[in-house]
């Protein structure tokens, strides 16, 4: 019985020691295992940071020749800009000459016209002058003087019409003549009598007579006595006609003045106007006379 214990304890004797070894064993392959993975986790992170690295690296190289194609972009931009500026400075500075240029045609333009202008009024100022003796009848048939000659045809229209005046005075005429001289077949009416006075203000008599007169006539028909103009002032004149004639229906005395003025007599005053635009300037203020002449300008 005692041998057979003796044997146990040897036999737990020689047990310890292998299991003693197994736990050092085992905790060394632990820490080793530990270690190895402290190891490869150390080594991929350090792996993946040069990786990191090297992406960054890269990267930083990208941006930098980026940044580098981007300053030479802005540089070619400035550059570009400059030359822009420097064209649209050019540009600038020419169309100012050209702007000057402009104005100075315009000027000498202006002034050519205005020139033009006062040679057409010297010219029909001219002839005028020339007419100024003159009295127009108009609406004489064709052929009436014939036997008796234009000057005794106008002899009887003032005999018929303003009786005094043969009376007053002895009235010369120095020609008296169709105008023009050949009549057109596609002329509807007759020819206008052309009267050359003696005298200015004989001339000026008969005219002032006739517009005294509500109606002048030949042979009991109507006709018309009128100051001899150049074709530009008759043509001026004949702008009026209408409103003239609105204005002498409503007993407001109009008158034509030289060359082509509107005169009338309107709340105890003389209004006078050298054009229509004038004219359309004041009736705006005048409701009465605005609807009197509406549509004739």
């Amino acid at each position: 019985m005692r041998r057979q214990r003796n044997t146990f304890q040897a036999r737990e004797q020689d047990k310890t020691p292998e299991k003693g070894l197994n736990e050092t064993e085992i905790s060394d392959l632990l820490n080793k295992e530990f270690k190895q993975n402290i190891m490869r986790m150390l080594t991929d992170m350090r792996r993946r940071m040069d990786e990191h690295s090297e992406h960054i690296s890269k990267e930083l190289e990208d941006i930098k020749k980026n940044q580098s194609e981007m300053k030479n972009t802005i540089l070619e931009m400035r550059n570009s800009l400059e030359g822009l500026n420097s064209r649209v400075e050019e540009a600038e500075e020419r169309i100012s000459e050209l702007d000057e240029r402009l104005e100075e045609i315009t000027q000498a333009e202006q002034k050519r016209e205005k020139r033009i202008r006062q040679n057409e009024n010297s010219v029909r100022e001219l002839w005028d002058n020339i007419k100024h003796a003159n009295i127009r009848i108009i609406g004489v048939p064709e052929g009436e003087e014939r036997d008796k000659g234009a000057e005794n045809l106008f002899v009887e229209i003032i005999e018929e019409n303003f009786p005094h005046l043969r009376k007053e005075t002895d009235i010369q005429v120095q020609e008296a003549q169709r105008a023009p001289n050949k009549r057109s077949p596609k002329r509807p009416t007759p020819r206008h009598i052309i009267i050359k006075m003696s005298k200015i203000k004989d001339k000026e008599r008969i005219l002032k007579a006739a517009r005294e007169r509500p109606q002048v006539t030949y042979k009991g028909k109507p006709i018309r006595l009128s100051a001899d103009f150049s074709v530009e002032t008759l043509q001026a004149r004949r702008e009026w006609h209408d409103i003239f004639k609105v204005l002498k229906g409503k007993n407001l005395q109009p008158r034509i003045l030289y060359p082509s003025r509107l005169s009338f007599r309107m709340e105890g005053e003389i209004k006078s106007f050298p054009d229509k635009q004038k004219l359309k300037e004041f009736i705006t203020k005048k409701p009465v006379l605005q609807e009197m002449l509406k549509g004739l300008i």
